[in-house]
């Protein structure tokens, strides 16, 4: 069990340094990495649709009464050209996604505190404070339209680095668990 909370901890922290580097990137170039993101959605659900298309057409005549290939690829394809049409629209429901992401992050957070403070690890305070700067992080990006910026970048990335803090601490006291 020790070992799978070793592994589960580096993993945390690998997806942390990984989030930072997106919110560096975001950082940089805010609209255009979020409009990157809504083309890159958008081609993806073309390309299936196309695929389901092409899937339909070619099983033509076989279990025609389940096949509802032509269905999805046209809805996909759909979706997908919405997708690009309203780039910005995509890119504020991004926001709200990453938002949500962090709230979801800091109430975990705080049931770890629960138990850290519970198996009396000093640490437990500080696992506290970066639980209650993940919430403020999460109810920014999400409060803030404005934030589809460089807001969200840093938000993402201050979230990343108390995440990898908080992951070292986790890692540093997986020994006392048991």
């Amino acid at each position: 069990m020790e070992d799978f909370l070793k592994k589960t901890g580096w993993t945390s922290i690998i997806t942390s340094v990984v989030t930072a580097i997106i919110g560096i990137v975001i950082i940089g170039n805010p609209m255009v990495t979020m409009k990157i993101v809504a083309y890159v959605l958008g081609s993806l659900f073309i390309a299936f649709g196309v695929i389901k298309l092409i899937n339909y057409f070619v099983a033509k005549g076989a279990y025609d009464f389940y096949n509802y290939e032509m269905i999805y690829g046209i809805l996909a394809i759909i979706i997908g050209i919405v997708t690009i049409a309203y780039s910005n629209t995509i890119a504020t429901i991004f926001r709200i996604i990453i938002g949500v992401w962090i709230l979801y992050s800091g109430i975990m957070r705080f049931g770890l505190v629960l138990k850290l403070k519970t198996l009396e690890i000093k640490e437990w305070k500080y696992a506290l404070m970066i639980a209650i700067l993940i919430l403020i992080c999460g109810v920014y990006v999400l409060v803030k339209a404005e934030t589809i910026g460089i807001a969200i970048g840093i938000a993402v990335l201050v979230y990343s680095i108390m995440d990898i803090i908080e992951g070292v601490i986790f890692l540093r006291n997986v020994d006392s668990i048991f």
